[in-house]
């Protein structure tokens, strides 16, 4: 594909692109500079002391830039206060306003904080869902308008020395870029540029962008895309990385480290928010661990050279456009077939019945027959453990190491064999598994190409998805046969197991590079290593299992509490396999930011809701006490709704 643009200078191993710096108060970012980590205030702005109080609470959780919502110009004066409360107590963080649909709260902000974000959608443009023939001249006059808005902003930024963010978001693109561009990865990069430019008319360059989206798949393309249009304009502002609306709990986690980390693989971010439906001082932890490696390793990871031989040009696939990639269909797995999921009982002495219930597989006496959950696990590995005796479930594949399996070849039982015993044993006619446990090993036998699947195995050792891209296109892609993603890691605790099991597979799978996950951990559950490889699975949107829920972060502008409502609608629906459900605390983040979910639930004001179906708004301002079962209604009128 020699019309792509490269993203950075290889694909190959991890390599930093590099940024200019710039400063928000006391703190640089971007060049060489540490990835910095911050997060946002959930409280009232106009409340001093709460705001003041948490932002305490962050410093300490290691936080090194906090963003406050500034939604009127109240708000933008009120910073002062908080800065010099915060002062007071002996904290000098920089800090970030938060700035939406007011102009004249961004130029009064500017004057008190270190840092302003503006969303290139709503600070100027106009956003009311509605499509807008625009001629060149037209085009050219709406940008026109936003400039004469614009500028007296840059110009108190150049005299405050104050930093921007040009923070585009994927669901609040104005109507003037969707009618042009659609709903698109080019629409956030060109929204971006339009204010870039006008930034560097003036001479101004403390720039820092971002490209968020709840979707990580959109989110990684709309920064690729960036960079590659930097790299054409020969710019390199630094990026603020983060997945928005991530939700809470494990979910979240897992969106954010695909997101994040596929992205920190690549070699591009200079600061990071992991936006969680939590306590803000919790995201902090979950952002140590993502830049970890990064922040300490980046000598040890640069140690390879970038081959001439393999680059964006003679890719495979489009790096700006999901698309799995094309392998042959081995039984149920590779081609058309949703990712598989492997569960390993490999330790186990006598494997039962009720070793599968943590696999999704429920085995009941009485009745003598098996139910299966939508996460039931596809394979189970059982290693060198003998065949199993009991009647499986007729859906099941059971993976034996080869020289066991050769012993009795039983129904529903399949040979793993490795490098040197592969083409020395006889194989199945239906289906092999191969075993690759070194990015480096030379293959110097045929794979068939009919009924072989690779299963490659990668851990926390390796320190990119460069090196298994490199391997996996180079060597493997040859063979067209269906690859299975394993993760080995037994000295994680679980937290950082799920962060890093997510960013390695994600990264490679966000690239359509992948035909299941094997995860394996001796110290975590089966069935939290099974719920963990089907999460992640839907956070890339290729499996889908479950209820996506699209929930806000909450901050100073929320008019619920939205943790308390999120468990709530949870509750009643988390069994609607498919649909998505967009939590939004406030009409900022309302329609646009839920960007491609089935429902939404915003705050519109004080105790009253609006409920959407996509973008249209449906029910306006309904108590709140009575949001939740009027929700649950609107997906039973609409067909989505099923008992559980």
């Amino acid at each position: 594909m020699s019309e792509l643009s490269p993203y950075n200078t290889s694909l190959n191993f991890y390599k930093r692109f590099v940024t200019r710096e710039v400063s928000v108060g006391v703190l640089k970012m971007g060049c060489s500079n540490p990835i910095r980590i911050q997060s946002m205030t959930t409280t009232d702005t106009m409340n001093t002391k709460a705001t003041v109080d948490e932002c305490i609470r962050l410093i300490h959780a290691g936080c090194e830039l906090i963003r406050i919502t500034a939604p009127s110009i109240n708000e933008a004066q009120n910073l002062l206060n908080i800065k010099n409360e915060l002062k007071k107590s002996g904290h000098n963080i920089p800090i970030c306003a938060d700035i939406h649909f007011t102009p004249n709260a961004a130029e009064c902000a500017a004057r008190v904080v270190e840092k302003v974000r503006i969303n290139p959608g709503n600070f100027v443009d106009k956003k009311k869902f509605e499509h807008i023939e625009y001629t060149n001249s037209e085009y050219i006059e709406e940008i026109d308008r936003i400039r004469e808005k614009f500028v007296p902003l840059i110009k108190i930024c150049k005299e405050y020395g104050t930093a921007l963010r040009i923070g585009t978001n994927h669901g609040s693109l104005s109507d003037r870029i969707l009618s042009r561009y659609g709903d698109t990865p080019l629409g956030m990069v060109e929204s971006a540029m339009e204010f870039i430019k006008i930034c560097e008319e003036e001479n101004y360059y403390n720039i820092v962008l971002s490209m968020k989206a709840s979707n990580p798949l959109v989110m990684i393309q709309a920064y690729r895309l960036l960079v590659a249009t930097m790299i054409k304009n020969q710019q390199n502002y630094p990026l603020h990385l983060g997945v928005t609306e991530a939700g809470d709990g494990e979910d979240g986690r897992i969106k954010s480290a695909i997101g994040i980390g596929a992205l920190l693989e690549d070699g591009l971010g200079d600061t990071i928010r992991v936006s969680l439906t939590e306590p803000p001082e919790l995201e902090i932890p979950v952002a140590k661990k993502l830049v970890e490696k990064y922040n300490k390793h980046i000598s040890t990871i640069q140690q390879t050279e970038p081959s001439s031989e393999f680059n964006i040009q003679n890719l495979p696939y489009n790096p700006y456009e999901y698309n799995r990639t094309h392998t042959l269909k081995v039984k149920n797995i590779g081609l058309n077939n949703v990712p598989i999921v492997i569960g390993n009982l490999s330790l186990k002495q006598n494997v039962n019945p009720a070793n599968l219930f943590a696999f999704g597989y429920q085995y009941a006496v009485s009745s003598d027959k098996w139910t299966l959950s939508d996460m039931a696990a596809d394979y189970i590995y059982i290693g060198n453990n003998t065949s199993i005796t009991f009647q499986l479930p007729g859906n099941i594949g059971i993976i034996q190491n080869a020289e066991e399996w050769l012993k009795e070849k039983k129904k529903q039982h399949y040979p793993l064999f490795n490098i040197h015993n592969y083409s020395q044993i006889q194989l199945h006619p239906d289906i092999n598994f191969l075993l690759l446990t070194d990015l480096y090993a030379n293959i110097d036998f045929q794979i068939s190409q009919y009924n072989t699947v690779i299963i490659l195995e990668l851990n926390e050792t390796f320190y990119n998805a460069g090196e298994a891209r490199k391997y996996i296109l180079k060597k493997l892609f040859q063979y067209k046969a269906p690859i299975i993603l394993k993760y080995n890691a037994n000295n994680q605790d679980e937290e950082t197991f799920i962060l890093d099991a997510s960013k390695t597979l994600g990264a490679l799978m966000c690239d359509g590079i992948g035909d299941g996950i094997f995860l394996e951990n001796n110290y975590l559950s089966n069935i939290k290593l099974n719920t963990t490889a089907f999460n992640i699975l839907q956070a890339i949107r290729s499996r889908i299992t479950k209820t996506e829920y699209i929930a806000c972060p909450s901050c100073g502008r929320t008019l619920f509490d939205l943790q308390e409502t999120t468990q709530k609608i949870r509750e009643k629906t988390h069994h609607l396999k498919g649909v998505k459900i967009g939590i939004m605390g406030c009409i900022v983040n309302g329609p646009g930011e839920m960007a491609d979910a089935d429902f939404g639930y915003v705050g519109t004001g004080n105790g009253k809701i609006s409920l959407y179906k996509g973008k249209e708004i449906i029910k306006r301002n309904i108590p709140e006490a009575n949001a939740v079962e009027e929700l649950i209604n609107l997906i039973k009128e609409n067909g989505m709704w099923k008992d559980k």
